[in-house]
């Protein structure tokens, strides 16, 4: 015998052994494309559309946890002009806000009527 069994039944099962060695492989990748990229994605294409929204009046959130309300949208410019206080505008990156709140009603306040 000039073949050893082992070498006999390895070239025998190669087709078989090659897609179980890549078959986990390939379930990660499945769970971190609908756990983490998918999302992301998701998120991604959401916020630009809330920045090219963005309107005279939002109050908004920056990146940088400074609440604002627009005075200015540039069109066709990535700058924002944002009033932080009476009287005191920034400009600011349409990329650095980070969220447009809801404006506040008297009924959610919290005081009772």
């Amino acid at each position: 015998m000039l073949i050893s069994p082992a070498f006999a039944q390895d070239a025998a099962g190669g087709g078989l052994a090659l897609i179980t060695q890549f078959a986990p492989l390939i379930l990660i990748f499945a769970v971190f494309y609908f756990l983490l990229i998918r999302p992301q994605q998701k998120r991604q294409k959401e916020h630009k559309v809330l920045l090219s929204a963005l309107k005279r009046g939002d109050r908004v959130l920056t990146a940088g946890g400074i609440l604002g309300r627009v005075t200015q949208v540039k069109d066709g410019a990535d700058e924002v002009e944002v009033e932080i206080a009476p009287n005191v505008r920034v400009s600011v990156l349409r990329q650095t806000i980070g969220d447009v709140l809801k404006p506040i009603s008297a009924n959610d306040t919290g005081a009772k009527s």
